[in-house]
């Protein structure tokens, strides 16, 4: 499920270089890491009984917490949630770096592992079996979480991508759903045009939906071996993007409206925010966020950059992982299989988490669900699809949520002056490879 780690870790300049100090002590002497470790001794562990403290936000995680300890009732998991945002990567971050207070499970999104991964502050596990999971993940999540014959946590949710649209809008101005991004700044000038007071979409700028949109059109601007990272946003996806939302912001076609705010769910509930293209664990923040928009809005699949293309992109996700600090590993793995691959599952999707896993995507009964929300449309459908033509070649880079950090400071002055997209991305380029540098990475250029 999405958590607004408000547009994203802004302010956690520091974070990856706190992590990167951590290597030192980042668990390379945990022989679990280096050695498999069988079912059996899994078992072993749960019959013998312990603690496992997990930091985690994911709301549902509580029911899950509660159904493991009534399965192995000589397990306790202490699960701390109060963290939310920054708070939850600089206390992580701290912990690690001063050798101690590090959680047996910690949730980190899908952006942010990288960091923690390079500087050995996560376990690796595949010798707990978790190679032999790849099958049942979509591939976006699973790409994310592993590193060659790696697995450094195993997917909890999504956010395959998809158009939300107020349809009353859309029939009151007889615009049709756009199948194209070009169709969909048509529809913009259309809508803007019968209604100045009415966008097609609010953006600010905001540093994961542009990664999201880039990774759809086909763009990779990170390119990661190691240390060794490559940041190019020059290339034809690239390009793509630009030529489109560069028009939207030059006519005045965007809503100067942030996410998250009160003015952004005013637009959704009012209809002068008319789309909204973000992951499928929206549907929840509509109901609670937008209650009396209820019945206008709908599914659709996010428009292609070249017609009859089928391509698409996460945005959001997450995974739980084992700090390489850590204690009782086997049954800390134990959990976060059960939560991620196992029983937990049901219960998370049955509590509106969005899942990662095939076998869910593909239910009959998940697909089938009517969100009478979105006036009885079955959505999932459209969210599935989505995912299982999510290309699984994107990367992030090992210092991402620093790189989020700034980018209001280059990408973000395209939306509220001169600088043009391409200017921007160039300046975000030019200041990632500046800190990637700094950092010690070998950046090529």
């Amino acid at each position: 499920m999405r958590r607004k780690t408000g547009r994203l870790l802004r302010g956690l300049a520091l974070l990856s270089t706190l992590a990167l100090g951590a290597t030192a002590c980042g668990g390379s002497d945990d022989s679990s890491d280096t050695k498999a470790v069988s079912a059996g001794d899994i078992q072993a562990a749960l019959k013998k009984g312990g603690s496992v403290t997990v930091w985690a936000w994911e709301p549902t995680l509580k029911s899950v917490a509660a159904d493991f300890q009534k399965k192995y009732p000589k397990v306790k998991i202490n699960l701390v949630s109060e963290r939310s945002g920054d708070k939850h990567y600089t206390a992580l971050s701290n912990a690690i770096s001063a050798g101690k207070g590090v959680p047996d499970v910690a949730q980190v999104e899908y952006f942010a592992l990288g960091q923690y991964a390079l500087t050995k502050g996560l376990s690796d596990l595949a010798p707990y079996g978790a190679d032999k999971l790849a099958s049942k993940y979509t591939p976006g999540p699973w790409n994310a979480v592993t590193e060659g014959d790696k697995v450094y946590g195993l997917p909890m949710d999504s956010g395959p991508m998809a158009l939300f649209y107020n349809k009353k809008v859309f029939d009151k101005y007889k615009i049709a759903v756009p199948t194209t991004w070009d169709e969909y700044l048509d529809a913009a000038r259309k809508l803007h045009k019968a209604d100045p007071k009415a966008y097609i979409a609010n953006d600010a700028g905001d540093a994961g939906f542009t990664t999201s949109m880039l990774w759809q059109a086909g763009s990779r601007p990170y390119q990661v071996d190691g240390t060794k990272v490559k940041i190019d946003f020059s290339d034809a996806g690239a390009t793509k993007f630009e030529a489109v939302w560069q028009k939207l912001i030059d006519e005045k076609l965007l809503a100067p409206v942030n996410g998250w705010t009160d003015d952004w769910y005013k637009g959704l509930g009012d209809g002068t925010i008319a789309t909204l293209a973000t992951g499928a664990w929206m549907p929840a923040n509509f109901v609670t966020g937008v209650p009396d928009a209820a019945g206008d809005w709908r599914a659709a699949a996010l428009p292609a950059w070249t017609a009859g293309e089928k391509a698409s992109a996460e945005n959001g996700g997450s995974s739980l992982t084992l700090p390489a600090l850590g204690k009782n590993k086997e049954l800390a793995y134990a959990f976060v299989e059960y939560a991620n691959s196992g029983d937990g599952i049901a219960t998370r999707v049955k509590e509106g988490a969005f899942p990662a896993t095939k076998a869910e995507l593909e239910s009959p009964d998940f697909q089938s669900t009517k969100f009478e929300y979105f006036g009885g449309q079955e959505a999932n459908k459209i969210f599935a699809e989505s995912a299982a033509i999510v290309a699984d070649d994107w990367s992030y880079l090992p210092f991402q949520p620093y790189a989020n950090s700034i980018f209001n400071d280059t990408v973000g002055k395209a939306y509220v002056s001169g600088t043009t997209l391409a200017d921007g991305l160039k300046a975000w380029q030019d200041a990632s490879v500046k800190y990637g540098e700094e950092q010690g990475f070998t950046v090529e250029k």
